[in-house]
């Protein structure tokens, strides 16, 4: 039995790593960010948040702005200069003393890094948070995309759902990206917060059944944040953003973890699956700023399989 105090892991994460067969010290996992970390967010024109909603749901969502957007004073400090827009579900959420998951990534370079912490205040034009853990992850998965222009964001509102309509099956079925907000719940001590992560494959990835999504879970960094989260609380919100025309899906749900299901054999590169129950969305078209170029896949993502074609184990 691992002692938690000598880990950065709760004991989801850790329960995570040990149904996996795998195992992390977690050696880039800081309780401050390193001066490339509040660099790197400093250039970016756009991050990804993780919170909870009143009830307790994880929202994700998604904040624009140009470059400098982000500034980090201090290693334990950033000030974000930007608020969700009032048609935003996650707006009511961001409020002093909220937990947060924050995610930068550069589309160009295939960077990530992630910065968890506390809503420290929030303004008239933007917030800050208190950073208490930090930490990079691999580029893996990540599509190389440049911006190709800036345009007024729409200011519709948002179409609220229970069922996944016509237009969000078509957004999902197209993607090759999107991102996931999760939290470790109540229990998990010092350890415990909102995790906004990043999942990537080639179109068709996710699997569209009625209300259900199902996701293929690739080798990643062995840390299993995600999943050890959702094995003490599987409540989960996912984003979806089609980079042609800025619309946005922000989705709510409860997974189910398939740890050992036979299905996963029929993609290469899946370790195992998890399932998404959708229990609410909205769909927010025009809503993001940026427009962005097709996609290079990642070496490592061409490498991924598709449900509607045979594994390669199996077509052998």
């Amino acid at each position: 039995m691992i002692d938690a105090s000598l880990t950065p892991f709760h004991g989801g994460e850790l329960e995570a790593q040990a149904h996996a067969g795998q195992f992390s010290r977690g050696g880039g996992i800081r309780g401050f960010m390193p001066d490339q970390h509040r660099l790197f967010f400093a250039e970016l024109p756009w991050f990804f948040a993780g919170i909870l909603d009143a009830q307790g749901w994880p929202l994700a969502t998604v904040l624009t702005g140009p470059p400098g957007l982000i500034e980090s004073p201090t290693p334990n400090t950033l000030i974000v200069r930007a608020l969700p827009s009032t048609q935003d579900p996650a707006a009511e959420a961001f409020q002093a003393g909220a937990g947060i998951g924050l995610l930068g990534i550069q589309f160009e370079t295939r960077r990530r890094n992630r910065a968890n912490g506390t809503i420290a205040a929030v303004g008239e034009t933007g917030f800050s948070v208190a950073v208490t853990q930090s930490f990079g992850n691999c580029a893996k998965y990540i599509q190389t995309r440049t911006i190709e222009g800036w345009t007024v964001p729409g200011s519709a509102e948002a179409v609220e759902f229970t069922r996944l309509d016509a237009p969000a099956r078509q957004l999902i079925a197209a993607a090759d990206t999107f991102f996931v907000a999760s939290a470790a719940g109540t229990d998990a001590g010092a350890a415990a917060g909102i995790d906004m992560s990043h999942r990537g494959g080639r179109p068709g990835f996710v699997r569209i059944d009625d209300d259900a999504l199902t996701v293929p879970d690739f080798a990643g960094n062995s840390y299993f944040n995600t999943l050890g989260n959702l094995l003490r609380e599987p409540r989960a919100a996912l984003l979806f953003v089609d980079f042609r025309t800025g619309t946005v899906l922000q989705l709510q749900g409860a997974v189910e973890i398939l740890w050992n299901d036979p299905e996963a054999a029929r993609l290469d590169g899946a370790e195992r699956l998890w399932r998404f129950h959708v229990r609410r969305g909205w769909r927010r078209e025009n809503a993001l700023p940026l427009r962005w170029s097709a996609p290079a896949y990642a070496p490592t993502t061409l490498q991924t399989g598709l449900w509607d074609q045979p594994a390669l184990a199996s077509a052998v």
